[in-house]
């Protein structure tokens, strides 16, 4: 049972608690039930209001509980009125971003199509590893050198090395053709 605000049983603050404590998990199974993102906040925003309001309120505890529910519905319907107004959130996807540009890399890997696995056996073990972690797994500097276990710098110098290698294989097919 409710208490009623303007009994002069306990104080106000005794009597508001006893309110939260029997309205506030109905509170939040219907704000739940009606779809709000953060029923939690919501109830809380609900007792929030209730509570500047609640020594004021006429009719007892169906009173209170008339005004509670009130208070939720208004801000379940806010809820959905902003949640209306707000556009659907699109999940970004890389690969279909028009605005990416290919780096060199990727550039030269593509110029040469199938046979850019055929020169890179032609490369050094780890100058390979660090050029397809790179370029074809997409790496950055510091993840490549924690799969290599090697330091950023030396990462740095593999790559360039076995891009090196790779252009001047590369030079030397155009040569041969």
């Amino acid at each position: 049972m409710l208490p009623d605000p303007s009994a002069h049983g306990g104080t106000s603050t005794d009597r508001f608690t006893a309110a939260y404590r029997e309205l506030s998990p109905r509170v939040l199974g219907y704000l739940r039930s009606h779809g709000v993102d953060d029923p939690e906040a919501a109830t809380n925003d609900v007792f929030l209001a209730l509570h500047a309001v609640f020594d004021s309120v006429n009719g007892g505890g169906d009173g209170v509980r008339t005004l509670t529910f009130s208070i939720a519905h208004a801000r379940m319907v806010d809820f959905h009125r902003a949640q209306a107004r707000r556009p659907k959130p699109v999940p970004f996807d890389v690969d279909d971003d028009p605005r990416r540009a290919a780096s060199a890399e990727e550039s030269a890997i593509d110029r040469i199509g199938g046979g850019a696995l055929a020169l890179l056996g032609q490369v050094a073990d780890d100058q390979r590893q660090a050029v397809s972690l790179r370029v074809i797994a997409g790496l950055s500097l510091e993840e490549t050198a924690q799969v290599m276990d090697r330091s950023v710098g030396a990462i740095k110098q593999l790559q360039r090395r076995g891009l090196e290698s790779l252009r001047a294989l590369m030079a030397r097919e155009a040569i041969d053709v």
